[in-house]
């Protein structure tokens, strides 16, 4: 009875720990089987996108979804699901018309864009938000509105001539602004190529020959540059060789040249040294002929020396004592007269300078009277300049009127004929009227005051308004000529 219960104690243990092992493996297996099933590897060409409880974000807040390129991420059952967004480029052809430029000229822009889904973290996470589940068409579309829009944004802000010329220019703006647009939905550009550049009014077409045209000439001028250039490369080479051959010939003449000169120096020392030794030779015949001449003149010259003296002394004496003398007497008689005509010439000055003194001080007493008379005179008529100017030509109005009787004193009239044919207007006849002229041509005193810029005083009278007519002579009746 102990065995056997022993025996099924020990047979239950044994059940009981082949359950336990068989669960263990049926957990290892089945752990194993979810994880290699749910381990998923996301390939290089695709952006691997885990959604569901994937955590928060860096601000706090839940994340939509976890972006994975390359790598692998166990993906944790009834939590967490996956799905794939492709990396392919896609070229997109976006045939712009009418597009309005700067100079609001219409303009056609054929280009192709190649885009595709970015990598950057957080783009990915915009494509992954805005772009999963979207067939590859339908981000094409997409796409293509937010090019089509920026492309006629970018030529509205742009002149034709930087498009047309600056290339890089435009295509820098327009991947500036695509990009950024694109950036919003998780897509970047990858390549923008402008095939052709149009516009309806043909002036990109006027640009295009007006830049042949240019190159043209260029290439004309750049031509005649080089055959100028030509030119004068073989001017010069000429130049230079005639150079060479006179420089080569002149070195060959000098040389001839010294050659001759050391000839002629050679000669020339041979002929010194024959005439040094012929004047050797003459001259020691001299030298002994003149030392016997020396030896019998020695005697006479000191005897010539000793009355030189004599004579020398004599002179001086007679001479130039005599001269000395005189030469002192002039000097002093020099200055003599100097210091007379100095003196001579002090005293006029002094005289010249009393005189013009004397004539100041009496002008300067001419003009003090004349001062103090003016001032008495403009006391006399109460302090008023005025009444002293009529004063001043009440005194002189005799002298004014002999001045104006004057005028016409001296005036000789031989002979004057007048033509009278009775009276005229007026009841005057013309040999009153010229009469009357005639006494007009002598300046008024008013005219006098007038060209003199003065006002003529009232108590000289007032200008007559009524003119004086001279009686008419008596002619005789019957004579329509008169002689006077």
């Amino acid at each position: 009875m102990l065995f056997y219960l022993s025996a099924a104690q020990e047979g239950g243990n044994v059940g009981l720990i082949v359950g336990l092992i068989i669960a263990i493996v049926f957990i290892v297996s089945t752990s194993i089987f979810v994880f290699a099933t749910r381990y998923k590897k996301c390939p290089s060409d695709k952006i691997m996108v885990i959604y569901g409880k994937v955590g928060n974000n860096k601000d706090g807040g839940k994340q939509s979804a976890l972006c994975i390129h390359g790598g692998a991420k166990l993906i944790l059952p009834l939590l967490q699901q996956y799905a794939f967004l492709d990396l392919t480029p896609f070229s997109i052809q976006v045939d712009l018309r009418n597009a309005l430029s700067r100079q609001n000229i219409r303009v056609d822009v054929p280009s192709s864009f190649t885009v595709g889904i970015s990598t950057e973290p957080g783009v990915m996470q915009n494509a992954a938000e805005r772009l999963l589940g979207l067939s590859q068409q339908l981000v094409q579309d997409l796409a293509k509105d937010i090019i089509f829009g920026q492309l006629r944004l970018v030529i509205a802000t742009m002149e034709i001539e930087e498009i047309n010329t600056d290339r890089d220019k435009f295509l820098e703006a327009v991947s500036s602004n695509v990009e950024t647009e694109l950036r919003k939905i998780g897509l970047r550009l990858i390549n923008v190529n402008v095939t052709d550049i149009s516009d309806e009014s043909g002036y990109i077409n006027a640009l295009g020959r007006e830049a042949a045209a240019k190159a043209i000439n260029d290439a004309k001028k750049s031509v005649a540059e080089k055959d100028r250039d030509g030119a004068i490369g073989e001017a010069n080479a000429r130049r230079d060789q005639r150079i060479e051959v006179s420089y080569a010939e002149s070195t060959a003449i000098d040389g001839e040249n010294k050659a001759r000169i050391l000839i002629a120096e050679s000669d020339s020392l041979r002929r010194e040294r024959e005439a040094e030794a012929l004047r050797r030779a003459i001259a020691t015949e001299k030298i002994q002929s003149a030392k016997a001449s020396e030896e019998a003149y020695a005697a006479e010259r000191e005897a010539e020396i000793a009355r030189a003296e004599r004579e020398r002394a004599t002179q001086h004496a007679d001479v130039i004592v005599a001269t000395q003398i005189a030469k002192e007497k002039l000097e002093l008689e020099a200055e003599a007269q100097a210091e007379q005509t100095r003196r001579k010439a002090r005293g006029e000055a002094d005289g010249s300078f009393s005189k013009m003194e004397a004539q100041a001080r009496g002008f300067m007493e001419i003009l003090s009277k004349q001062a103090s008379g003016l001032s008495e005179i403009v006391k006399a008529a109460g302090n008023s300049p005025s009444e002293a100017v009529k004063l001043m030509i009440a005194d002189k109005i005799e002298d004014l009127i002999k001045i104006q009787v004057e005028a016409i004193k001296n005036i000789k009239i031989d002979k004057i004929t007048v033509w009278d044919n009775g009276s005229e207007k007026n009841g005057t006849t013309s040999t009153a009227n010229f009469l009357s002229g005639l006494m007009k041509s002598v300046p008024p005193l008013q005219e006098l005051f007038n060209m003199a810029g003065m006002q003529l005083p009232t108590f000289l009278g007032k200008d007559a308004t009524t003119t004086i007519v001279p009686p008419e002579p008596k002619l005789p009746a019957t004579r329509s000529k008169k002689q006077a």
